[in-house]
This record gives C-alpha cells, structure tokens and sequence, in this order.
C-alpha cells in the first residue's frame, strides 16, 4: 500500500515536472536584447516633420502679423484721411458763408467813402457796425489784402487798368478799386487795382 502509494506520488511528481517544463518560458537570449532596444523609439521621419509644421506655423504667424501691421497701417491712413477732409470741409463751408458777406463790406466801405467830411450819428453808427462786422469776420481768419503802394503780386492782385507814369515804380498799384481779402492762407478774392506802368523812352 505505501509502495502503491510512493509509486503513484512518484509518478505525480514526474508528470509535473514535465508539465512545468513545457509551461515554461524559453531563456533570454542577452544578445538579442540590445539591438531590440536600439530600435525601440520614434521613427527617423518624426523630428523633420515637426520641424516642418513648426516652419509651417511661424510663416502663417508670420502672414498674419504683415496682415495686422497693414490694416493699423490703412486704418490710420483712413483716419487722417477723414480728418483732413473734415477739415477742409469746414474751411470751404467758412469760406462760402464769408465770401457772401464780402459785397456787404464793400457798401459799407462805400458808404464810409461817400461821407468823407460829414461827422454825424448816422456816420458814427455805420462805422460802428462795419467795425463789428470786419472783428467778427478777423477772428473767423479774414484778412484785408495789402494793396495800394505795393508791387503788383499777380497771385494777390487782379489789375483793372494800366496806367502810363513815371510818378510811381514800374508794376506798382496806383489804386485799389476794390479790397481783396484772404481766409487764413486761402485767397478768397484777388484785389482789383490800377496798376502803374513807366513808359519806355
């Protein structure tokens, strides 16, 4: 019985043995371990290709960046542009209302002319009013263009009549027929003169 039985445990072992045995794993090879591990990692293409996309990505910043600087460019052009306009608009819509006035100074200039010697209320009281008017008109940039004695300037000066003297330069204004005025730098209306002209021996 305890021979059946050191037979039969025997024969257990035996059979697992053989069991483990083919259960198990081959041995590591130590050679094979290296070039396996060298090859282990991210392929050769990887490092390129995001420096490719990393090239690709500053160019696009790159783009945009021109974009933006030519849009405040252009923005701030159209700006200045609006302003300027602006402004101009202001000076010709000045300069019309002004322009319309100019025949009112002139009958009051005339008017002041005709009475030379009188020396009256009514007189006073119209040289009252033209003086308020040419102030208000002053401060808005109106400016009487300096005629009579100076040189004939054909940017300032429109000359009405040419007369033959040797009592004044050649190309001097003998006359102002009518006052010309400036609006700041603008020429609002040229002054109509007599011009002298010398007489060639």
């Amino acid at each position: 019985m305890n021979g059946f039985m050191a037979r039969t445990n025997g024969k257990s072992e035996v059979e697992s043995r053989e069991l483990d045995a083919e259960h198990e794993l081959p041995p590591a090879d130590d050679s094979d371990e290296a070039p396996r591990a060298a090859t282990v990692g991210p392929p050769a293409a990887a490092p390129s290709a995001e420096k490719a996309e990393v090239q690709k990505l500053r160019g696009e910043r790159d783009m945009l960046l021109d974009r933006l600087a030519r849009l405040q460019a252009e923005f701030e052009n159209a700006r200045k542009r609006a302003a300027r306009e602006q402004q101009e608009f202001r000076q010709y819509a000045l300069a019309d209302a002004i322009k319309s006035l100019l025949p009112t100074l002139d009958s009051f200039e005339r008017a002041l002319q005709a009475g030379t010697g009188e020396r009256s209320e009514l007189r006073s009281g119209i040289e009252l009013i033209y003086k308020q008017l040419l102030d208000g008109l002053e401060k808005l940039g109106l400016r009487p263009i300096p005629a009579k004695g100076e040189p004939f300037d054909p940017h300032l000066h429109e000359a009405i009549e040419m007369v033959d003297t040797t009592q004044a330069s050649d190309h001097q204004v003998l006359e102002e027929l009518q006052r010309g005025y400036k609006l700041n730098d603008r020429l609002l209306r040229p002054a109509m003169v007599k011009v002298a002209r010398n007489p060639k021996p």
